[in-house]
């Protein structure tokens, strides 16, 4: 029971207003370190939440992965394209693979759900490279679409860039053996010159 006594109200304020002075030192200094992602040389081109899945072969069927941030990344300096995609909360990597690379990826929509499409990949997620096939549900099918989008013309450009390079290779071997006859057709010369220099002073 609560009692009407004006007093012990008092002493009690009092009590909990009154501070002790006390000062407690920690006992371990944190210091500050340096967080890095493996991404800080990455411009992102694409940035989405989606839920992944794995297919398993032993147990022939899908197995979720995580779900989390679906990124494409390029590297400022090489320009090769990553997926890469993380647990919302724990941030553990649930894919990581190369997009740009030769035999490139084959993304397709999945049968049934136009909010989810199929892809192979030599995966690192796991620290080590396996083949895996891919499922990757979105929110809705605009995010689908412009999933798929990207990757396609991501995976289009390298076989565009292998053309041009195959032309300026067939252009430069072009010059280099018109080079090559040039200098021989000169040396030629050159070396009949003086033979009929050395013939002239006989």
């Amino acid at each position: 029971m609560a009692s009407n006594d004006p007093d012990r109200e008092e002493e009690a304020a009092a009590g909990e207003d009154e501070d002790t002075g006390a000062q407690i030192a920690p006992i371990i200094t944190l210091s500050e370190v340096a967080v890095t992602t493996g991404e800080e040389e990455e411009d992102v081109l694409l940035d989405l939440k989606a839920k992944l899945y794995r297919f398993d072969k032993d147990g022939n069927q899908w197995k979720e992965r995580g779900t989390g941030s679906v990124k494409l990344l390029k590297h400022t300096e090489t320009g090769k394209v990553r997926l890469v995609m993380r647990q919302a909360k724990t941030l553990k990597i649930c894919a990581n693979h190369l997009v740009s690379v030769v035999p490139s990826i084959k993304i397709q929509e999945h049968a049934g759900n136009d909010k989810s499409c199929v892809w192979h990949a030599s995966d690192f997620a796991d620290g080590e490279l396996k083949e895996e096939m891919f499922c990757i549900r979105f929110g809705s099918v605009e995010n689908c679409k412009k999933f798929m989008e990207m990757i396609e013309s991501i995976t289009e450009s390298p076989g565009e860039r292998e053309e041009e390079e195959s032309e300026d290779a067939a252009a430069a071997a072009g010059l280099l053996d018109k080079l090559s006859v040039d200098g021989s057709q000169k040396a030629k010369a050159a070396a009949e010159a003086e033979a009929k220099a050395e013939q002239s002073t006989k």
